[in-house]
């Protein structure tokens, strides 16, 4: 699951996104309200976090002109501000939840998870062939066996299993699961590829990963 977070205190930021990445999210941080209008308006994200206090564009009008624009993202705001006024000019501008500095881990998490949380709950439970990937345990799974995914194991396997059948670039995995300032190498990707590979044979898989050579990789059924 990928997630924008939008706040221009460094050193929270980069808090924030240990948590989120420690708990199975990508997460993407940008440090002022044009930026994150600009990612939200071209990217793919499953929710943001907004803070409303940023340089160049408060999060409020950033939440506003998503609205305005059709964009239906699941956005938490996240801010200092504790007046109710403030929750209710958030929540009226189409924040999907709110938060306040500072907050305790558990309720971000808890938080984030309600803004995310499928309309159905067998969303949470994405199934190709013999193998289902539960969303909420992080556990990749067969009658045989189960795993738990690490990570990037876990956000790479989900964007294979959304689209089984289908091609999917290198570069689309990098920029999901690392997201588009990553330092990380593009062969990081073969790297992970193959520890899914391995689990899906421990799992007497009858899908398999398939290696399409100068396009990407494919889900799909075995022959």
């Amino acid at each position: 699951m990928r997630l924008l977070l939008a706040e221009d205190e460094r050193s929270l930021s980069r808090a924030i996104v240990k948590i989120l990445e420690k708990n199975h999210y990508a997460a993407e941080a940008v440090y002022n309200g044009e930026d994150a209008l600009a990612c939200l308006e071209t990217g793919q994200y499953d929710a943001a976090i907004l803070d409303i206090m940023m340089p160049k564009m408060d999060g409020i009008t950033v939440l506003r002109k998503l609205r305005e624009q059709g964009n239906q993202v699941p956005v938490l705001m996240l801010t200092a501000k504790s007046e109710i006024d403030d929750k209710v000019l958030g929540l009226d501008s189409g924040a999907n939840d709110y938060v306040t500095k500072p907050f305790d881990t558990r309720e971000l998490l808890a938080r984030i998870r309600v803004i995310t949380r499928s309309r159905n709950e067998a969303d949470s439970c994405m199934t190709f062939g013999n193998i289902s990937l539960n969303r909420a345990t992080f556990e990749l799974s067969s009658q045989a066996n189960s795993f738990r995914l690490t990570n990037k194991e876990f956000q790479m396997m989900e964007v294979l299993m959304a689209n089984p059948g289908r091609i999917v670039s290198a570069e689309r995995l990098m920029e999901k699961v690392w997201g588009y300032d990553s330092d990380a190498e593009i062969n990081v990707v073969w790297a992970y590829i193959s520890y899914l590979r391995k689990k899906l044979t421990a799992l007497q898989a009858d899908i398999q990963i398939r290696v399409v050579r100068n396009a990407g990789y494919c889900l799909e059924e075995k022959k």
